[in-house]
């Protein structure tokens, strides 16, 4: 054996006895790999005072680093008990692949999470995906919401005012064929659109929501295909820099309140527990909506649970003062936990949670979303 075969024997040997790695850190290409944008445009596409055009915005931003389309909300059928869904498309730049002549250079990654709750059966079941742009793989499409991972897909149609969602997702243990209409406009998070994530400037996303979506649809699971109808919630953020050095995660939630309001709230934690910034917003019945300062929204647990899995402990009853009210969000199961280490990297809890008020009466259903805490977030 020469010297060359026996090195490529040796390293291909020691690669066999590595722990399993993120998908991306196999690419050579984390998630926390240092910003560099590729771009000159990449910095002013998130510019203070910019307003969100659309239906340009509706679509990708191949320029900055992180972006994702996140969809949660509930689906029951005549008669049958409230599930909780989630559907993620996520887009990332490779910064190390910029300026590689090949076509096979993976530039931009897409990624996808689905997850079905079923708190009366006490059960979460989840999928995930992970492809390279390209080839017929994967697509974020600029110009409109069209993204798909292979046969997992989410598309706008419609006028900018009355979109229409569509999702396709077959995952290993259920599958869902969903329509999302628009009922209300568009929800500027923020400052219009510009959405402030810690205490530097840069530290900030372009941000917007579509509250109180109208979801008809078939859920199949177990061979058995049921139509399904609800409610649901998308937000749609991009970034170039997002988390501070300090922030080893975030706790968000968003809420369908009953009488046709929407809650967003939110704070980035420190590793002591502490809030390092904090926001959200706040549209009334009547429409009237107002973005919530970092000193109007405080996130208190209450109840902790722990994960068999992963050990990892998630507060899954909260406190949380919004605007001078103390809410309580309620998990309606605490076993929400979803691991995505073969496609972000990381592990997170995100379920099904009831808002109640002071006296413990519902006020709306929504998504609970934690992170960071069964290790450090990095985006």
């Amino acid at each position: 054996m020469n010297d060359r075969r026996r090195a490529l024997a040796l390293t291909l040997s020691s690669l066999s006895r590595l722990p399993t790695l993120p998908i991306l850190t196999l690419l050579g290409a984390p998630l926390h790999a240092p910003a560099k944008p590729t771009a000159p445009q990449a910095s002013t596409l998130l510019r203070r005072g910019e307003p969100l055009v659309f239906p340009r915005d509706f679509g990708a931003h191949p320029a900055l680093r992180t972006e994702w389309w996140y969809l949660t909300g509930t689906l029951a059928t005549a008669g049958g008990p409230e599930l909780g869904f989630q559907v993620t498309f996520f887009r990332s730049r490779v910064d190390s692949a910029a300026g590689h002549p090949s076509a096979f250079a993976a530039r931009q990654l897409v990624f996808a999470h689905a997850a079905l709750s079923d708190p009366q059966a006490g059960r979460l079941v989840h999928d995930q995906r992970i492809a390279r742009t390209g080839f017929g793989l994967a697509e974020a499409a600029e110009g409109d919401t069209r993204v798909n991972l292979r046969d997992w897909t989410l598309a706008r149609s419609g006028p900018v005012e009355r979109s229409v969602y569509t999702s396709r997702i077959r995952a290993r243990d259920f599958d869902f064929d969903l329509r999302f209409e628009q009922t209300q406009p568009v929800l500027l998070q923020g400052e219009a659109g510009f959405s402030r994530k810690g205490p530097r400037p840069e530290q900030a996303s372009r941000y917007y929501s579509h509250p109180q979506l109208r979801v008809s649809g078939s859920l199949g699971r177990g061979g058995r295909s049921s139509t399904v109808q609800g409610r649901a919630w998308l937000d749609h953020e991009w970034s170039e820099s997002l988390l501070d050095a300090d922030a080893v995660g975030w706790d968000w939630v968003g809420v369908n309140l009953h009488d046709g309001g929407a809650l967003t709230a939110f704070r980035l934690r420190r590793r002591d527990g502490s809030a390092l910034w904090a926001g959200g917003s706040l549209r009334t019945a009547s429409g009237a909506t107002r973005s919530l300062s970092p000193d109007e929204v405080r996130f208190s647990p209450l109840r902790w649970w722990t994960s068999p899995a992963t050990r990892a402990r998630y507060p899954v009853v909260w406190q949380v003062e919004v605007a001078g009210r103390a809410l309580t969000v309620r998990a309606r199961l605490d076993a929400q936990e979803l691991d995505s280490r073969a496609s972000t990297g990381g592990v997170y809890w995100e379920g099904l949670s009831d808002l109640l008020d002071e006296q413990g009466r519902p006020l709306g259903t929504g998504y609970l979303e934690m992170t960071g805490y069964a290790g450090a977030m990095k985006l």
